[in-house]
């Protein structure tokens, strides 16, 4: 919940030279803004790839407070995160339910980027990939092999977003590879490969290139660092670097 509709005009025309930039070294980058900002930035800068934060399974109903797919797809807009953190921690987001979004994204030719992560409690206590696999598997649970290859999975923490204690790369390659190899069970080893895995977790200009370096972290989910166009444009001068 960050960025006025004027700010995030700013910042979409601020960001059309980091995107030209992006695509001469084959780099996709993109934001997620408020409902209220999606067609204005789609349309100040078309390179950016602009996705929702959230959006509902059915296509229209008496669903107050809800964003349906056709609408977003009227916007231009065909990409949104599913299972963020915060929507599960403030909204009681189950994996059961991104499963019904996931399926219905889908069945529209969506990209779903399915977030998935534990919590500070559950890492101490060992079981991060118990719950890490549940989620993937109840999250993703129906999708055809035909479609998996859409899906963006974003590995995240919940103990390191927003806390400056991120987790170190080894730890994040760990899990994202651990999520590859459900992936593998799941849909076999050539669609799992081309599912792009994020890291999310405190990811600022000074570490992303370290993360990236790793074999199964195929990009970053970037929060707070991403609000300023300067971090923006530095994160990715450095993965350019």
């Amino acid at each position: 919940m960050n960025k006025t509709l004027k700010e995030a005009r700013n910042f979409a025309k601020a960001s059309v030279e980091i995107t030209n930039v992006a695509k001469e070294h084959g780099v996709d980058v993109g934001v997620a803004p408020t409902f209220l900002c999606l067609e204005d930035v789609h349309k100040l800068n078309p390179d950016l790839i602009v996705a929702a934060q959230n959006l509902h399974y059915e296509d229209h109903g008496a669903y107050t407070g809800e964003i349906s797919i056709p609408m977003l797809k009227e916007l231009g807009i065909t990409w949104s995160i599913i299972g963020h953190s915060e929507r599960r921690q403030y909204n009681g987001e189950s994996s059961l339910l991104c499963n019904r979004k996931i399926l219905a994204m889908l069945d529209n030719d969506m990209v779903p980027v399915y977030c998935c992560g534990e919590t500070l409690e559950e890492y101490e206590s060992g079981i991060t990939k118990a719950i890490v696999r549940d989620q993937i598997r109840i999250g993703l649970a129906g999708v055809s092999t035909d479609k998996a290859s859409k899906i963006v999975v974003a590995y995240e923490p919940i103990w390191s977003i927003g806390t400056g204690k991120n987790a170190s790369k080894e730890i994040a390659e760990e899990v994202c590879g651990f999520i590859r190899d459900v992936l593998t069970d799941m849909f076999g080893a050539t669609i799992a490969n081309e599912i792009r895995i994020l890291y999310g977790g405190s990811v600022k200009p000074n570490n992303i290139k370290d993360y990236l370096k790793e074999k199964d972290i195929d990009g970053a989910l970037v929060g707070g660092a991403s609000l300023t166009i300067d971090s923006f444009k530095t994160m990715l001068d450095n993965i350019i670097d």
